[in-house]
């Protein structure tokens, strides 16, 4: 029952983002401009598909975004990841697409920590993102696909973060 109210409310917030925008909002490419950001975050909420493996859908931590253009942004941090392992990341968000306050595109880095997967060591991921801000408040929905076919982790994870300037 819990589970099922979680997914709810990620699916609100998700309808909520896009629902900021107006009915004349169409998608657009987003011109790349210079601009200096820092968002901070305490970790990511995941809706893990394979609910059966008892994952860790808190992914509690402290993670830091660093936005230097209308585009482009980098990232770095860590946080308690699906196996209860403590995974560090590092990666660079490119979100071209937008629809009024809302970016889409993908985040692509390395991260750690995951037992089964290269035996906690570093690999590369790619991560389909859509972002939204608003004065100094912002969330960050990722689909995480499948790791691979021994390790499936294919959650919707939800990260909010907060603007330092």
């Amino acid at each position: 029952m819990l589970f099922n109210n979680r997914f709810k409310v990620l699916t609100c917030l998700g309808l909520a983002a896009i629902s900021c925008t107006s009915n004349a909002d169409t998608f657009s490419v987003i011109e790349s401009k210079p601009i200096s950001e820092l968002w901070l975050n305490p970790g990511l909420y995941s809706y893990h598909f394979q609910k059966n493996k008892g994952l860790n859908n808190s992914n509690f931590g402290l993670g830091g975004e660093y936005r230097y253009s209308t585009v482009s942004s980098v990232t770095f941090g860590m946080f308690n990841n699906s196996d209860r392992q403590t995974s560090h990341y590092a990666g660079w968000y490119w979100q071209p697409i937008g629809l009024g306050q809302v970016r889409f595109g993908a985040v692509i880095g390395g991260i750690d920590g995951y037992p089964k997967m290269r035996n906690g060591g570093w690999f590369i991921a790619v991560i389909p993102t859509v972002s939204i801000e608003h004065n100094s408040v912002g969330a960050n929905l990722m689909l995480i696909p499948n790791i691979n076919k021994e390790v499936k982790y294919g959650s919707i994870s939800l990260q909010l973060k907060i603007k330092i300037f």
